[in-house]
């Protein structure tokens, strides 16, 4: 049977019954494992016996071995007592899984109709599943024997789950009997109840098998096991995709697990780390895409995660439908087309400051190693010359350090110059208040006069293409060093190169190149290979460990900021709105063209559904409104169609 994902339609849950597996579905552990694991703890054979017991697990979860076989052979290895599984329940409360943790709304109104059934232990489970607000009675699981000193000393042999293919003749046990212990269930057990079955194992498909239920959901929020997805009537990688599914109240307005966040060019890891902890669907690559392999790949992405070398034209966001932000986990966004990103009510966020250090501290080393001409000379030395000379070798100390652009690079570069005993100026075409004794100049040309050092710390805006050019080369004094570790199409390369050459710049740092390999396994092709004096290094300024994990950090929580509540502060091209956290209440957000009267509309709207509104935030830009209304949850899909269909309407999301 092949697994397929249905599309969503709205299902009271009348004449129904949910049978849900306990182990890696409520929890996200086998509690038997860990129970073996906190028995064990003393004994010196633990890793072994432990892992022989998880072993056995597995090939039962995945209907290697008979069930019955394997539940007693992990009984006789463990050497479990009373106490181990009061520690047992304590780990376990602390292990719920992050869809039912959050779903506990749904669990106990619908609890009643919620059966959990499972191979393990009632000793552990009812104490875990009553406090998520379920039924004690509606507990179907093994039970230990003990002796008198609270030792385990086996199982319950009449209970119908320590057999094989317990589940099944459970669920026909439920069908039939009349007495009075299933009473509660008889309005669930007809011939016409429909039965859903989710766990994520070999037994719990064996129910849907037989004909014991209507439907087989594969639970993999915690694990995938492809023997048992494969099948599946559905996958769920969380509950919230089964309440979705049905249309049944849930914590989530659009299930994480449905939405898709796509990562290039080999970004932190934690990154991916972050999005799949809050339940979303990531995929990860290591190179950069080009256009046609970006439009390929991004048709069911909702957020896209790049660095430099990814472009994000305006073809690719008119083949993203389900595109909802974008994160450049770099300092620039020159890569992508932020006029298109708002056209489409697509959100951009970047990394502003988040590797700012690590961009200063390798142009001071530059600088350092340009000036005293270390880079020639260690050349050389590999070469076998030895060259003891201090000829053309100079300390930074005293020196003028010029920085264009006064951001938060250029202003970290200017604390650092300073406190090496350099004069700082500096040039931008915004006015900025000079930090400690830097000295601001009127123009670029000033500051190109008068500086030894030049550094580039400026976007990459068209405007600025060949800002670096024949000119303002001529203008600098004879020797100077020249930084760029901005962006490369800010410098005219073959004018860089003849001032080399001619002795006017005595050294040179690069970081960035108006054309860049996309990948390792490239060829770098550049006139400044070659050349004395010339430091080249393959866009690494903020490619240290701290700043990427930093970016990897600071990156997602704005995307998370605006998915999970519609937060956006830091993003570039929307309106900057910080709200408050969602609390029960329904968010509806409308990012719209910014032309007059739209709020105008939304307040009729409100008014003609008679919609209570709790708190409302508008917030607009040249180009864009963005309107956050928190209401109560009595609106109808005809109030949210009117929404929707508001001219000058770009995007419309509704959160909870």
């Amino acid at each position: 049977m092949q697994a397929v994902f249905f599309r969503p339609m709205p299902h009271v849950l009348e004449n129904t019954l949910i049978v849900i597996d306990f182990d890696s579905t409520i929890t996200q552990v086998e509690g038997l494992d860990e129970l073996a694991d906190i028995a064990m703890s003393q004994h010196p054979n633990r890793e072994a016996v432990v892992q022989q017991i998880r072993k056995i697990t597995e090939q039962g979860m995945n209907g290697e071995i008979l069930f019955a076989d394997g539940l007693r052979r992990r009984i006789a290895l463990l050497r479990a007592h009373r106490s181990h599984i009061d520690a047992l329940v304590q780990r376990l409360h602390g292990k719920i899984s992050p869809s039912f943790e959050r779903n506990q709304a749904f669990l106990r109104e619908y609890a009643d109709q919620i059966l959990v059934v499972s191979s393990g232990f009632k000793e552990f489970i009812v104490p875990v599943v009553v406090a998520l607000g379920l039924h004690a009675d509606n507990v179907y699981a093994n039970e230990f024997h003990f002796d008198s000193d609270g030792n385990v000393i086996g199982i319950d042999e009449n209970n119908v789950l320590a057999q094989d293919g317990g589940k099944v003749k459970l669920m026909q046990q439920l069908r039939q009997v009349s007495c009075d212990a299933f009473a509660q269930h008889s309005k669930l057990i007809k011939n016409n109840t429909e039965v859903f079955v989710i766990g994520d194992g070999y037994t719990d498909y064996q129910i849907r098998e037989s004909g014991q239920a209507t439907r087989f959901y594969a639970f993999t929020e915690n694990v995938e096991r492809p023997k048992v997805t494969a099948k599946a009537d559905m996958i769920v990688p969380s509950l919230d995709e089964f309440l979705y599914f049905h249309g049944l109240p849930r914590s989530q307005s659009y299930p994480r697990s449905r939405m898709k966040v796509l990562l290039l060019e080999n970004v932190h890891p934690v990154a991916a780390q972050l999005f799949r902890r809050e339940g979303y669907s990531v995929e990860k690559l290591k190179e950069a895409l080009n256009e046609a392999e970006l439009i390929a790949k991004i048709k069911d992405v909702s957020v896209l995660g790049i660095r430099s070398k990814t472009e994000v034209t305006r073809r690719v966001l008119e083949n993203a439908p389900k595109l909802l932000s974008i994160g450049a986990f770099c300092i620039g966004t020159n890569q992508i087309d932020l006029t298109a990103c708002s056209e489409h009510g697509v959100a951009v966020f970047n990394a502003p400051y988040s590797n700012t250090r690590s961009v200063v501290e390798l142009a001071i080393g530059e600088m350092i190693m340009l000036i005293r001409g270390v880079f020639p000379k260690s050349v050389g030395m590999h070469e076998g010359k030895w060259d003891k000379s201090a000829n053309n070798s100079y300390e930074v100390r005293g020196k003028k350090l010029g920085i264009i652009g006064y951001g938060h690079i250029g202003t970290q570069l200017s604390i650092i110059g300073e406190a090496l005993g350099m004069e700082v100026y500096f040039y931008d075409r915004v006015d900025k208040m000079p930090i400690g004794n830097a000295k601001k100049c009127r123009t670029l040309d000033d500051v190109l006069r008068v500086a030894d050092v030049v550094s580039v710390h400026i976007d990459g805006s068209p405007e600025n293409t060949h800002l670096f050019g024949e000119k303002q080369f001529a203008q600098m004094k004879d020797g100077a060093i020249f930084l760029n570790l901005a962006r490369g199409h800010l410098v005219d390369t073959p004018a860089l190169v003849a001032a080399i050459k001619q002795g006017k710049i005595s050294g040179v740092g690069v970081d960035v190149f108006p054309t860049e390999p996309k990948t390792n396994h490239e060829v770098f092709v550049n006139e400044l290979r070659g050349l004395p004096n010339v430091i080249l290094t393959p866009h690494i300024g903020g490619s240290t460990e701290e700043a990427q994990e930093g970016i990897g950090n600071y990156v997602p929580e704005r995307l998370l900021e605006y998915l999970n509540n519609g937060s956006t502060t830091g993003s570039v091209n929307l309106p900057a709105v910080q709200l408050p956290v969602l609390h029960d209440a329904h968010r509806l957000l409308h990012i719209h063209r910014n032309v007059p009267g739209i709020l105008a509309k939304l307040n009729a709207l409100f008014a003609k559904y008679q919609i209570n509104i709790s708190g409302q935030y508008l917030k607009t830009n040249e180009q864009i409104g963005y309107v956050i209304v928190d209401l109560d949850k009595n609106y109808t899909d005809a109030f949210v169609n009117e929404i929707k269909n508001i001219d000058d309407t770009i995007r419309f999301r509704m959160l909870y």
